[in-house]
Formats: C-alpha cells, structure tokens, sequence
C-alpha cells in the first residue's frame, strides 16, 4: 500500500500551492514511479508540471533494462495531456546516493525534502520506513545544479556506453540478447482468458474490443482479470504500475483498474494495448478483434508470471 501521506507531501500538495516544476535527485528510481506519478497529477485534475529527476547511482550500479528502456519512453512522450519528464543519470565522477526533492515555481526554489526515499513505488510504500525532513530550498537547488555537470539524458545516443544494462530479473538473463525464455510452473503464474466466459467469443465492447464503441478510440483495450485472481494478490491493486516484458521482448507499464479490479490496461495510454495485440494478430489499427483472430494466430490466452511485486512477464506466444 502507499503511504499516501507521504506522497501527498512530497509529491501533489505543492502543486496546489502553485509550484510547477519538480527538481528530484534519487539514488535509485524507477519508470513505473515516474507513470503513476504523472497519472496521478492528471486524474487529481492538478496543473501539468515540469518533472527532472537525476538517477544517481546508476553509473555505480548500472540500471535494468526495463527501467532505463521505461525512463527512455516516457521521456520522449509528447502528450500535452501529462506533466513534462525529463530523466537523467550521472555518468561522471561519484555516484550519488542523495534523495531530494525540490520544487519551484519557475525558477525559484520554494519547498525542499531530503531523506530516504527513493522516487520509486516502493519508497513511497508502507512496506518501507523512510523519512522525509524538509530542507532549505535554496541550498537544495545549488546541491542539484551542481550535479547537472555529471549527467546525460537517459536517451542520449551514447549513454549505453556509459551506463551498464543488466538484465530486468535473474530469469530474463538473455533478455537483452532477445534469447528464448523458459519458464515453469516454480514461478508464480496466471493465464488470463481474452475471451468472454459467457459467449465464448471476444468481448463487443470491452476487453481487446473496449475502444470498439461511438466516441472512443478504437484500439483502447484490456486484458479481463477474474475476480478470483484480482482478490489473490497475484497484481499489484490501488492502481499501482508494474513492469511487464513480453515474451516479443516488448517493455509495457501496466496496471490494474476499474471497478472490482476487472481490467489490466496501460495507464498512460489505453489504446496502447490494444495496438500491441493487433499487431501480434496481425491486424490493422482499430480493427475488431474476433476469436477466429485468435485462433488463427494460435492462442486465445495470455499468461503472465511474477518475477517480483513489479516485475512480470508476459506469454503470448502461439501455442
């Protein structure tokens, strides 16, 4: 669960009090914080912002491929509809294991936090005991703008020279090379239906078909997700993003929504989901996905295995 006070004191409540731009320096951090984090601004209906993070400890650590292939997509995401993300990692010098959040409105430094907490899901969770203590704001903002020397964009065309990709998870160890992954029933699983239990076809207008309606996007879709299986604790709730790889070695954040935690979508996009079946379906853009579809390409599931609280891997390969 998240430690909602901590969130709204770092992350939302300036915002109501007018800052506009979010400097943070985090030693570690992950993509899936940075999505929820700009979901959640806009589904509060507060003003977009300018979000710059610097990842400190990469140059030390190295970043999993996921996480850097996650900051690199939505770094170069244009959608006026969310805040502006900007990701970068230090590349010289030490490491960095400082967290610090400082606000500003424009350029001046208004409300400062420094403690333990990583800009990640985790950090902000009640499974951790962090502590944030604000901080003077100015000093803060000296602090980061003497790092800014060290650092390169995270898609900066050589940063994969400086920066060491590890593999997402011990399992994925061939990830990166686009090897074969084997997997078996020791880890944790579940195969989700993309049918409709009732009719034994695809869903008309929801599931892969849920854009398939007047005045929607036609490729909006989800992954249906029994009740069952969303009462398990298998998936993240509370809306929280995970990380999934893909058996076509795919990056996706997704997470679970709706009312009765009924859906799995992308929470930044709801048609891109839908788009990633079509195309392994072989199908157009907004085209209405049949079964006969399904069973053509060789399978009418999906199944996804639990790497760890944020880390999964999803199998849509034919059968």
């Amino acid at each position: 669960m998240f430690n909602q006070d901590l969130i709204n004191r770092i992350l939302i409540e300036p915002i109501r009090k007018g800052a506009n731009r979010l400097l943070i320096v985090s030693g570690y951090a992950s993509h899936t914080m940075a999505s929820w984090h700009l979901k959640r601004i806009k589904e509060l209906g507060l003003p977009t912002i300018d979000i710059e993070l610097i990842v400190g400890m990469a140059l030390y650590d190295g970043l999993k491929e996921d996480i850097h292939q996650g900051f690199k997509d939505i770094h170069e995401n244009n959608d006026d509809i969310y805040s502006n993300f900007q990701c970068q990692y230090i590349i010289e010098h030490a490491p960095v294991h400082s967290k610090i959040y400082i606000w500003l409105d424009n350029d001046l430094p208004i409300e400062a936090y420094t403690g333990s907490a990583n800009y990640s899901q985790a950090g902000f969770s009640l499974g951790r005991r962090e502590y944030m203590t604000p901080c003077e704001p100015y000093l803060a903002f000296q602090y980061y703008n003497g790092l800014i020397c060290d650092v390169m964009f995270c898609n900066h065309n050589e940063i994969e020279d400086y920066i060491m990709l590890r593999a997402s998870h011990p399992v994925l160890e061939n990830e990166i090379e686009n090897s074969a992954i084997i997997f078996d029933d020791s880890i944790e699983n579940v195969t989700l239906s993309l049918l409709d239990s009732k009719t034994g076809e695809t869903h008309r207008h929801s599931g892969l078909n849920w854009g398939q309606r007047n005045g929607r996007e036609p490729n909006q879709a989800y992954i249906p997700v029994p009740s069952r299986i969303a009462r398990s604790g298998f998936f993240p709730l509370e809306k929280r993003h995970f990380s999934v790889l893909t058996d076509d070695h795919k990056n996706l954040v997704l997470r679970v929504q709706q009312q009765g935690d009924k859906a799995i979508t992308t929470p930044m996009n709801n048609s891109l989901i839908g788009e990633y079946f079509r195309n392994r379906l072989g199908l157009n853009n907004g085209q209405f996905v049949t079964r006969q579809h399904l069973e053509d390409y060789g399978r009418t599931d999906v199944t996804f295995y639990k790497l760890d609280e944020e880390q999964f891997y999803m199998d849509f390969s034919p059968h």
